[in-house]
């Protein structure tokens, strides 16, 4: 185990993407294996010091940036352990970096969905924040695929816990049994979530909880994962992919309605219940994602064929076999048809390397947005909210007409099919700056009202625990701060985050 006090060896664990100012660290600790990761919680724990959980350090909302205490960084429990070809199931260190799984995964002819923007991030840190990305769509988030995990909590006890092994009582407490057989017992938030199909505001919840749930999405404030089994699943034999483009909003939105209305069918059908009268079943998209007239204009930058003046775009995809892709191409067409979408400039494909073109075309947008930002020389505000969906068209309309009033710059591009938008603004200066915060304010304001959500993927992290604490409300903060306290009686885990230290 590597540890190091030098100012010029922590600086690298003192930020991450979320560019937030002020980080500092007293000791970093490079762990290879659990049995070190609960020596340097004991010591912790007993002398009040805080922990902060370093992965990666990709994430946007400043939860692996310390203030104060040790780091643990988990870069050396980077061990894909097995794969299992047989039961769909594989093994990882939390330090397994998600793109090189991806890679070991297909090499077996085997497919793992969840896809956040940023496919550098560790496995570990997709964990803690229940990441997700465009094929959440169809797949949900990481949640979905988690089977079992190996925690140390703050005292240095270690505790393995598998999915539907240990669930909330009729009176809602969860008990856990340490390997060393001590009982952790913990009352289960009585919170109900926002109906969103999105979210990572504050701990999951649900009736009955499963105790494997508490971790995942925790922000490192329950536990330091060190082992984590994951579900798999077969690859596709293949898909059908496009970006299609629209000359008015209206039929954006309708394509979109079009496209979840027969993907939910499919999947209720598939699922033995009826499916709706008058919907063709066999369109199921994969992911649906959306970009604005003004997102097309900012990314033409780098892809100069992207055609102007359209109201907005949405890339799709379709897995497909080789019995039903003909019959699928022409329900898509019908669709496409039906909507007034531009087929004509719009861009389709069945191949792998122009697939990864549109992914590359997709992910190269918040990449410009960055840059566009640095050479402002300014912070990137940008939304993560998630509603639900009766209440989406209006709350995209009340994105567009705020942003265009105040005259700032914006681009809104996401994952429209789980009514989750990402609102960019990129102000120029400092005043706009200021204004940009005002507006991000009122956008919160506005998700909360609608019974959504302030935060569908990203997480809450430092920079959004005081909004966390008006969508939660005094009461229900104040169990979260309650079941943390269940695990981590000191607060010295992950301090800061989801619930402000001055809560703990």
């Amino acid at each position: 185990m590597q540890v190091k006090t030098q100012l010029e060896d922590l600086q690298n664990y003192l930020t991450d993407a979320s560019n937030m100012q002020g980080g500092h660290a007293g000791k970093l600790f490079v762990p290879e294996n659990g049995g070190e990761i609960a020596q340097i919680l004991r010591e912790a724990n007993e002398n009040g010091i805080p922990v902060t959980v370093s992965g990666a350090r990709t994430g946007t909302v400043g939860g692996a940036i310390p203030f104060g205490g040790y780091v643990i960084s988990l870069e050396r429990l980077n061990k894909i352990k097995s794969i299992d070809k047989e039961n769909l199931q594989a093994v990882v260190e939390p330090g397994v970096v998600l793109a090189d799984f991806q890679k070991a995964v297909d090499a077996e002819g085997l497919f793992y969905p969840p896809d956040p923007t940023e496919w550098s991030c560790q496995i570990g840190g997709t964990v803690a924040t229940n990441a997700s990305g465009a094929r959440s769509f169809k797949y949900g988030a990481t949640r979905e695929f988690v089977t079992g995990l190996k925690v140390v909590l703050a005292n240095g006890e270690r505790l393995s816990v598998k999915r539907d092994a240990v669930v909330a009582n009729d009176s809602d407490v969860i008990e856990l049994t340490t390997d060393s057989g001590a009982i952790v017992s913990a009352k289960v938030p009585t919170y109900e979530r926002p109906n969103v199909r999105k979210n990572v505001s504050g701990f999951f919840n649900e009736k009955p909880l499963d105790a494997i749930d508490l971790f995942i999405g925790s922000e490192g404030t329950l536990g330091v994962i060190t082992e984590i089994e994951l579900s798999l699943l077969r690859k596709p034999k293949g898909f059908f992919s496009g970006i299609v483009f629209f000359k008015e909003s209206p039929d954006v939105l309708s394509f979109v309605e079009g496209v979840k209305r027969s993907s939910f069918a499919n999947r209720r059908a598939l699922a033995g219940e009826a499916a709706d009268v008058g919907v063709r079943v066999p369109l199921d998209a994969t992911l649906i994602e959306y970009f604005d007239d003004r997102a097309l204009s900012f990314i033409s930058e780098k892809f100069p064929e992207t055609p102007s003046g359209m109201a907005g775009a949405i890339f799709f995809e379709q897995e497909t076999t080789a019995d039903n892709e003909d019959a699928l191409l022409e329900a898509w067409n019908e669709l496409l048809e039906k909507h007034n979408a531009d087929v004509d400039v719009s861009w389709f494909t069945t191949t792998d390397q122009d697939r990864e073109k549109m992914r590359a075309f997709r992910h190269a947008l918040p990449v410009s947005v960055n840059e566009r930002v640095v050479r402002n020389k300014q912070k990137k505000i940008g939304t993560d909210m998630a509603v639900p969906d009766e209440a989406f068209p209006g709350f995209l309309q009340f994105y567009k007409e705020t942003l265009d009033a105040s005259g700032i710059d914006y681009v809104i591009f996401g994952h429209i099919g789980d009514c989750h938008l990402h609102a960019n603004l990129l102000p120029k200066n400092d005043e706009e700056a200021t204004r940009s915060r005002h507006l991000y304010g009122r956008f919160i304001a506005q998700a909360i009202m609608l019974g959504g959500t302030i935060s569908a993927e990203h997480g809450i992290g430092k920079l959004k625990s005081k909004y966390l604490n008006v969508m939660m409300g005094e009461r229900y903060l104040n169990e979260m701060v309650e079941l943390k306290r269940a695990f981590d009686p000191k607060g010295i885990l992950g301090r800061g985050n989801m619930v402000e230290a001055k809560f703990l």
